[in-house]
């Protein structure tokens, strides 16, 4: 938003209209004090002007040398707002005024109007200098990695400005009267508050570009994150005020029927009554009800909503009423490699990926989705592992044997090459994890066959999922 100044920069001092210099007069018996022989308006660019205290001097009413000067603020006030941490304590330049002693004079204002007043700059009508010095209001951020798809969240507590609030003298709001909730909106540039960090985004209505302005971003898009944190922002439209006539209460129920949270759906629909069946009406976000319901930004952190049908809850539900809805708390197993045990009943030794051909085997995205369940539920059920079905069968690296031997039951000459092929075992994957529930590592068996060979099969150790994530 700013161009960066060095205090070397000519300030282009011009009078004002007429031509005329405004001169201050004095008395004669004004005679020991400094004298103002011009008075000029600053009519370089409005950012050009942003400043800040340097805490070296106070603020008066008139040149501080001149008779009859106040003092507005003083000297320790300065110096506290030079230190300050608040935008609003910048100041604009907006006057210049130079005395028959060669002193120059800046009138300035605080970015919050509440000082006004001329401060000390020095010899030189050139540059800034003595009280004040430039200032960069604000700083270039990163773009977000998305720039658009995004909606206004509450235009009623962060609605768009002209520039960052107090960054620019007089920054306003902008209207947005003739926007709609639905509207998108793209980012086209992104600063922060040089003194507070705070980070704005500006944007611009996708459906009517005379809306655009800055806004208060929060911590900014994150790629990796699965909630955001977008201050005035959202990446869903904003519902309507909730009321009896367009909303349901959606009742999040523990395992011990104590509720875990709540959540509203506005419909979208308009003029729905008080006791009318929801249906398949749905929000602004285009979800049914039940879509809403089983939708995870609404369900309760760590929870996941359980096997009852909510399509026939959804469809019973009226407006101005409460749906209840059972849910689970919900932890990810993971999953690691184990040969069977001697006994038959517990895993035996454990099998690393570098055991494997072509390491850690691949298994799908829906596959990785049934690792994560309740975590009072046994990762085994009706004789079946949730793992069942995944794996294909694995292969060992081709191996040379060091000496005379014998590997799951195959003789091996010493220097003759060998692999083995991993089976994977419902029934002793089921038997190794019978008091294994959700959230604790299952425990996959294979059996495994040695083969002397000089090569692998074509196909060792291909799977044909598409993440390892597990």
């Amino acid at each position: 938003m700013q161009k960066s100044l060095k205090n070397s920069l000519y300030l282009g001092l011009a009078v004002l209209s007429l031509g005329a210099v405004a001169t201050v007069s004095t008395t004669a018996n004004a005679a020991s004090k400094a004298k103002v022989t011009s008075d000029v308006t600053l009519k370089t660019a409005a950012e050009n002007r942003n400043v800040e205290a340097t805490g070296t001097n106070a603020l008066y009413s008139k040149p501080g040398t001149v008779k009859g000067a106040k003092q507005v603020a003083s000297k320790t006030t300065m110096k506290k707002m030079a230190n300050s941490k608040k935008s609003a304590e910048y100041f604009r330049a907006y006057r210049v005024a130079k005395t028959n002693r060669g002193t120059v004079y800046y009138k300035v204002v605080s970015m919050d109007g509440k000082y006004r007043g001329y401060i000390y700059g020095g010899k030189d009508i050139k540059a800034f200098a003595g009280g004040i010095k430039f200032a960069d209001t604000t700083t270039t951020a990163s773009m977000p990695a998305k720039t658009t798809g995004y909606h206004l969240a509450n235009a009623n507590k962060n609605g768009l400005w002209t520039a960052p609030k107090n960054t620019q003298y007089k920054a306003k709001s902008i209207s947005l009267y003739s926007a709609n909730k639905t509207d998108t909106f793209t980012v086209s540039k992104a600063e922060t508050k040089t003194r507070e960090g705070s980070l704005y985004y500006y944007v611009t209505d996708d459906n009517d570009n005379s809306i655009a302005g800055w806004i208060y971003a929060g911590k900014g898009y994150n790629a990796s994150a699965t909630t955001q944190s977008l201050g005035g922002l959202s990446l869903t439209t904003e519902d309507a005020v909730a009321t009896e006539n367009n909303s349901v209460t959606v009742n999040y129920l523990g395992a011990n029927g104590n509720s875990v949270a709540t959540k509203t759906f506005v419909t979208a629909v308009k003029n729905t009554k008080k006791d009318a069946q929801v249906g398949t009406d749905k929000n602004i976000n285009n979800q049914t009800l039940a879509e809403f319901i089983n939708d995870a930004t609404n369900t309760p952190a760590g929870y996941k909503v359980s096997s009852t049908d909510v399509t026939a809850i959804a469809n019973a539900a009226v407006y101005g009423g409460t749906v209840r809805v059972n849910v689970y708390k919900a932890a990810t197993s993971t999953i690691a490699f184990y040969l069977p045990s001697a006994n038959g009943v517990d895993a035996g030794a454990q099998l690393n990926a570098a055991d494997f051909a072509k390491g850690k085997p691949s298994i799908t995205s829906e596959q990785a989705k049934a690792l994560t369940g309740d975590t009072n539920t046994n990762v085994v059920a009706n004789g079946k592992t949730v793992t069942d079905g995944f794996f294909k069968t694995l292969y060992s690296k081709l191996l040379t044997a060091s000496s005379d031997t014998t590997v799951n039951g195959t003789p091996v000459t010493k220097g003759q090459n060998y692999y083995v092929t991993y089976t994977y075992s419902d029934s002793k994957t089921a038997t190794a994890n019978a008091n294994v529930k959700f959230g604790s590592t299952i425990k996959a068996v294979f059996d495994a066959q040695a083969t002397v060979a000089n090569e692998l099969p074509t196909d060792a150790g291909v799977n044909n999922g598409s993440t390892t994530n597990y």
